[in-house]
Parts: structure tokens; C-alpha cells; sequence
């Protein structure tokens, strides 16, 4: 077994190899003065289960073509088996179509990636579960919920029987029934307009949330509209502390400051990204879940068990 780095989230693949008891492949990833991008697998890989940790997010198009690269190299080298490790799955909200002439580019970027020689998907919290089917080769869908649930319980010191989880939209109610099952809360959600795909204005708090902590809940979060508009009118509507909580953090700096000033007492992500840091942001680490899972793989055990609380 090896474990190879992209340039996208190095770090992570460093966590989840030391959690293995192992180091991160030899691997040059460069770039030609064009911009093309090379690279050269520096160890022996012949007969070897290949896992390639690259979550495909911000620069997307260049972490997606550099994993695909690096697929390639590895399936020319002999390797027995190639994993792809994207705990982060770019192109996952273009899953339908919702207008006229637009492209289903998950389903793209799918079959780009099992045509490039993968064998085997690895990933966490996809936008749309649905896209498991987008896939030909099995795919390993795991959650943050666990990891997210812990930190909650023992750091946060909240308490199920005062605590609301909210939906920040209609779509996230299932997520959301996960979390408030999970913690014995209760369930409330928020109806929201978006304006634009920076603005959202949200509407009105379906559920009693007077009184209570709140905890927000989505699959990822870029501008932070969604969970700011959220947050203030559960505050308007009597919430004491808010929490929110977001498997991918994909977010910049105005994103950042919009939290800062916001009524997010916290806002809880994984470090599936490495966007997903600043002030008021916790990322949980997602390695040991990520190391589980690839033992698990390479010893041709169950992981169903990584999916339970």
C-alpha cells in the first residue's frame, strides 16, 4: 500500500499516513512553463494498492486534472490497484438539470475519472448522495456526522434536551433529522430566498427554536450567505447560542469575515479542505476516519461500520 499526495491538500494526506503508521510516497508534481502539469512517481508501485489523496477543491479544474495525471502515472507503472481519495467532490451541485442546455458535469467528471484507470472512490458528504450512481466502480461514501457529534458533545457542552437542530433550507432536512437523531434534539428548519449566488435572504423558522441553542447544519458552505441569513433570524426568533456546522469550509476571505460577524458563535467544518480555517471556524481532523477507511480497503474489510454513530 501507498499513500500519494496531490498538490491540492498535502497535509491531510501527511495526517492520514502517519495515522497509518507510514509517509507519504516519493512524488514530483510540477508544473511545465505552460502550466501543464507533470508528474513522476519516485518508488516502485508495481503489484501495489495506489490511494491518491486529492480532495478536487479550489483551484477545482487544476486539482481534478492533476489527480487524473497522477491516476494515469500510477496505472502505467503496473500498479494493482488505484484509489482515489477525494474527501471533497468538486462539481458535485451540477448533478440535474435545473435549465435549458446545461451540462450534468458531476456525471462528467465521473466518468473522466474511471476512464483515467480509478478503481475505487473514497469520499465524504456529497452534496447529492445520488451521485454514488454517476459511478461504475464502487464507491465509498462516508459522513462527518460522527466526528461532527463528538466535538459537539464534549467541547461544546451542549444539551439535547435544550438544543434545536435547523435546516438552512428545505433540501437539508434529511442531513438535519440525521444530526437532531444523533444528539436527541429537536428539529427545526429555515426557509430561504436566494437573491443571487452570493445573496440569500431567509424568510421565516419553521419549528420552536425560543429558548434553545442552535445548531445549523450543511453539507458545505462558500460565501456563508446561507448560514449567516440563518443564524439572524433564529436569532430574532429567541435562539441563544448558534452553532453551525458544515462538512466543507470551501471559503475565502470575505467568506470569513461574514462569519466573523455574524451570530455564529462557531462554526464546526472538517479539514477536508484546506480552505476551511479563520476566526470562529473549528475544523475537525478527518484523517483517523480516512485512515480507517483505507486499512479497511487494502485488507479487503467492511467499512460499514465507519458509517454508524
Amino acid at each position: 500500500m501507498k499513500i500519494i499526495a496531490g498538490s491540492a491538500h498535502n497535509q491531510l494526506a501527511e495526517d492520514i499516513a502517519s495515522h497509518l503508521g507510514t509517509t507519504v510516497a516519493d512524488v514530483t508534481v510540477d508544473a511545465f512553463p505552460d502550466g501543464e502539469t507533470f508528474v513522476q512517481i519516485n518508488e516502485n508501485v508495481r503489484g501495489e494498492d495506489i490511494f491518491i489523496v486529492q480532495p478536487t477543491c479550489p483551484p477545482t479544474n487544476h486539482n481534478l486534472m492533476e489527480l487524473l495525471i497522477m491516476v494515469d502515472a500510477a496505472r502505467r507503472a503496473s500498479a494493482g490497484s488505484i484509489i482515489a481519495v477525494m474527501p471533497f467532490f468538486g462539481y458535485a451541485r451540477q448533478d440535474r438539470k435545473d435549465k435549458s442546455r446545461v451540462p450534468i458535469t458531476a456525471k462528467l467528471v465521473a466518468n473522466l475519472i474511471s476512464a483515467a484507470g480509478v478503481n475505487r472512490v473514497v469520499t465524504m458528504d456529497l452534496h447529492a448522495a445520488q451521485i454514488q450512481g454517476f459511478f461504475d466502480i464502487p464507491v465509498d461514501h462516508l459522513y462527518a456526522r460522527p466526528v461532527m457529534v463528538k466535538y459537539l458533545r464534549d467541547e461544546c457542552g451542549v444539551d439535547g434536551k435544550n438544543l434545536v437542530v435547523v435546516s438552512p433550507d428545505v433540501g437539508g432536512v434529511k442531513n438535519a433529522r440525521a444530526y437532531s437523531d444523533a444528539l436527541n434534539a429537536d428539529l427545526a428548519i429555515v426557509a430561504k430566498h436566494r437573491v443571487s449566488a452570493t445573496k440569500v435572504e431567509a424568510t421565516n423558522v419553521i419549528g420552536d427554536v425560543e429558548g434553545k441553542d442552535a445548531f445549523l447544519i450543511d453539507d458545505m458552505t462558500e460565501t456563508g450567505g446561507t448560514l449567516c441569513a440563518a443564524a439572524k433570524i433564529l436569532k430574532e426568533n429567541g435562539c441563544k447560542r448558534i452553532f453551525a456546522g458544515v462538512s466543507h469550509a470551501v471559503i475565502g476571505d470575505a467568506a470569513r469575515k461574514k462569519i466573523e460577524d455574524s451570530e455564529i458563535e462557531d462554526l464546526i467544518t472538517t479539514n477536508s479542505v484546506p480552505q476551511a480555517f479563520g476566526k470562529n471556524v473549528t475544523p475537525l481532523s478527518i484523517a483517523p476516519l480516512f485512515g480507517e477507511a483505507i486499512r479497511r480497503i487494502h485488507n479487503g474489510e467492511s467499512v460499514t461500520s465507519l458509517f454508524d454513530m
